[in-house]
């Protein structure tokens, strides 16, 4: 497992919102074999690398272009189990207010074909393609959790990306999860440590199949990067203004002190 880092954005002074202006994300740079991932070549695992890292930035700069611009990356080198934990207590030590998990999907490896390319073997699965989202029923804030994964999903919707139905399919055998938002492609995934531990709302994005042979080249086009990265940007702009909306309401009823201070919303974090 490589290193993974961590990045704060934005502080924005906005009326009502306590602790939600900012985002956070992770990007793992391999799979961990924490959902029965099939094991890659060596060629292969560093496509993956390179994908995990280039969708990170188009992510990153889409945040700072909404105003998500105070960044601090964090990196850490503990390989799972240990280092999710790890993580996860680095949010909650940080004050987080949002953590988003990114990461490319696999299968399971009894859905894994072989085919033979200039001589070499390689694996793949072009069954199913498209994006995923999971939250925690055990996140402490479950319900923001559910509601953050619905806007992320209608962005990611409203770009043209669609998401996968199968983790819903008998074939996947303990591997299924239960479909929370069919409208959002939102499912529950309750023993993610990332999403079990934090004590703020998140999500886990598969952003698209890395053994599905097509998926994999779109995924790793700047064309595709952009899209999901302003798909993150809109939904956090999305989740912001819902958290904003009753403080809102409650600061009509008690006006601010026009001495008071503006609320300054603490960092979240970007791993890597």
């Amino acid at each position: 497992m490589a290193g993974r880092g961590r990045i704060r954005h934005r502080r924005a002074d906005r009326a009502g919102l306590k602790g939600i202006s900012e985002s956070g994300f992770e990007s793992f740079s391999r799979s961990p074999p924490s959902r029965g991932v099939a094991r890659q070549p060596e060629d292969e695992d560093v496509v993956e690398d390179l994908v995990e890292g280039q969708t990170l930035h188009p992510v990153q700069q889409a945040l700072l272009d909404a105003g998500f611009d105070k960044t601090v990356r964090l990196i850490t080198a503990t390989a799972p189990w240990r280092g999710l934990r790890e993580r996860a207590a680095r949010a909650n030590d940080m004050h987080a207010d949002l953590f988003i998990a990114i990461h490319h999907d696999s299968v399971p490896d009894h859905l894994i074909e072989t085919w033979e390319y200039e001589g070499q073997q390689h694996q793949f699965s072009d069954r199913f393609s498209g994006y995923a989202i999971f939250i925690s029923n055990d996140n402490a804030d479950r319900k923001g959790s559910l509601a953050f994964g619905h806007f992320l999903g209608e962005q990611m919707q409203a770009r043209g990306l669609y998401f996968t139905p199968h983790y819903t399919l008998p074939l996947m055998r303990h591997y299924r999860h239960k479909l929370l938002d069919a409208e959002a492609g939102v499912y529950r995934y309750d023993q993610l440590i990332v999403l079990r531990e934090t004590r703020m709302p998140a999500v886990l994005l598969e952003a698209g199949s890395i053994v599905n042979r097509r998926e994999e080249l779109e995924v790793a086009s700047p064309e595709r990067r952009a899209l999901v990265g302003a798909a993150v940007a809109a939904a956090v702009e999305d989740f912001c203004a819902a958290r904003a909306r009753p403080s809102a309401e409650r600061s009509v009823k008690r006006p601010q002190s026009p001495n008071a201070a503006p609320h300054r919303a603490k960092p979240a974090l970007l791993a890597r």
